[in-house]
């Protein structure tokens, strides 16, 4: 019979250790955040009933979408997001959970668009949202949730850029072209790659209005500067309508809020040209770019949208948050070169070279592991050197070395691979308290931080 050519689908990709693990850390830090915040975890289905999912997010999410009919003969479809199938989850369930509530969710979610650096059709992303409240506070804090989460991952360089749709809603009122929003923010969402003119002519054709409308609508988009120019700029752009006037106030109260909590200024951008392509926002908007490597695209977006429960239920269910997108930030980091080269989750590696220790070198790891101290001990008796090659290659932060002198003199030589250095440090499976103490020094992100109360081997 032939073979079969191992292979992925084109815009789906497999995941080895080395990066495998560094996604697994944020994954963790993503929750730890969210935690912090009060944010509790769901989980919802991959699969929804193909009326939850059609015609909620834009016209491109319903080409990207993945949807069949099923054994069941009912059509069905991949969530291409989490916040639509939250948006229905919290008709179903808020009568349980009450309100605000609070949620963080870490899921894949599939669309089937065009793969390029950083896009996948299978990709995670890392929610959390507010929902049932409107307060500018649940906003605020978005914005510092977003700040918090970056810099707990270790990206300090970065820019949250932010937005009111209110604001554009308002223009578009005075306007009279309320009815032609959605093409229009469509259309405004591809300012920044097609650009000015292509961006005008795209509004004419797409929304059938005038080019003199369209060059007003740009020239918000184009209100650019520093946060105070920007605020000081508006009033003469939006004139009086109520609708951006309030938008406009709303956005200074969120950037002066997330100031207070703690956001650098720096970090933030008040940016009136970004529309988010999903059709569901209706408020403050968020999206989030690496300094260093702006071209990925945003890593963390999101925003207000305070009527997408109400197509699943009468009660208003006004909600607010972000999604990091941690497959784009993973594909940053790697062309960024800052992932760690290691492929394995534990710090420690111990050669088993004496086939006559077997019994030592296992109650040595278990006295390690149960202080919360990751560790590997090779399967099998072979030549020191090999089993130290195979702790290079892999990564190891140390490799514990103990042969018949070792043993009978109460140590283990701990040997720092990254420098070629090596020390001996005092143990018996009785007294491994010292060595514990070395091993701890540096700070090792795969260390099981929970007590461990176990007696030693």
């Amino acid at each position: 019979m032939a073979l079969i050519q191992p292979r992925t689908l084109k815009g789906f990709r497999d995941y080895l250790p080395a990066t495998m693990i560094p996604r697994e850390r944020i994954m963790e830090t993503a929750r730890q955040t969210f935690r912090s915040f009060g944010f509790a975890p769901i989980d919802t289905p991959t699969l929804e009933h193909l009326e939850i999912l059609t015609g909620k997010g834009s016209e491109e999410t319903d080409r990207q979408l993945y949807q069949f009919v099923d054994a069941g003969k009912r059509p069905v479809g991949m969530r291409f997001d989490l916040t639509v199938p939250l948006a229905r989850f919290a008709a179903q369930h808020i009568g349980q959970l009450g309100t605000p509530f609070k949620r963080y969710q870490i899921a894949p979610v599939w669309r089937g668009e065009n793969p390029q650096a950083g896009r996948y059709r299978e990709f995670y992303q890392c929610d959390f949202d507010t929902i049932g409240t409107e307060s500018v506070l649940a906003d605020i804090e978005a914005v510092t949730v977003i700040d918090s989460l970056l810099r707990s991952i270790g990206i300090e360089a970065f820019t949250i850029s932010i937005n009111n749709r209110a604001i554009l809603s308002g223009l578009l009122e005075s306007l009279d072209l309320a009815d032609q929003t959605t093409p229009i923010l469509r259309s405004l969402d591809k300012l920044g790659k097609i650009g000015r003119e292509a961006t005008a002519a795209e509004m004419v054709s797409a929304a059938e209005i005038r080019p003199d409308q369209a060059d007003q609508v740009l020239q918000l988009a184009e209100c650019g500067g520093g946060a105070d120019e920007v605020f000081a700029k508006l009033p003469a752009i939006i004139g009086d309508n109520a609708t951006a006037v309030n938008g406009a106030t709303r956005l200074r109260e969120i950037y002066e809020g997330a100031i207070a909590s703690g956001v650098a200024p720096e970090r933030m951008k008040i940016d009136v040209s970004i529309a988010r392509g999903l059709d569901y926002y209706t408020g403050v908007i968020f999206e989030t770019t690496l300094d260093e490597l702006p071209s990925i695209g945003s890593v963390c977006s999101g925003g207000r949208y305070d009527n997408l429960a109400g197509l699943y239920t009468k009660e208003h269910l006004p909600g607010i948050g972000a999604s990091l997108g941690l497959d784009r930030l993973l594909a940053a980091l790697e062309t960024l070169d800052r992932l760690s080269s290691t492929s394995k989750p534990c710090p420690v590696f111990i050669p088993y070279f004496d086939k006559d220790r077997r019994d030592d070198y296992l109650k040595l790891a278990t006295n390690l592991r149960r202080a919360g101290i990751g560790t590997e001990v090779y399967p099998e008796p072979r030549k020191l050197k090999a089993q130290l090659k195979y702790a290079d290659a892999h990564g190891f932060a140390y490799a514990l070395i103990a042969g018949g002198n070792e043993w009978a003199d109460g140590k283990v030589q701990v040997k720092t691979l990254a420098e070629k250095a090596s020390e001996e440090i005092e143990y018996t499976h009785d007294a491994p308290e010292k060595l514990i103490a070395r091993l701890s020094e540096t700070e090792n992100p795969t260390r099981n931080q929970s007590s461990q109360t176990a007696p030693p081997v």
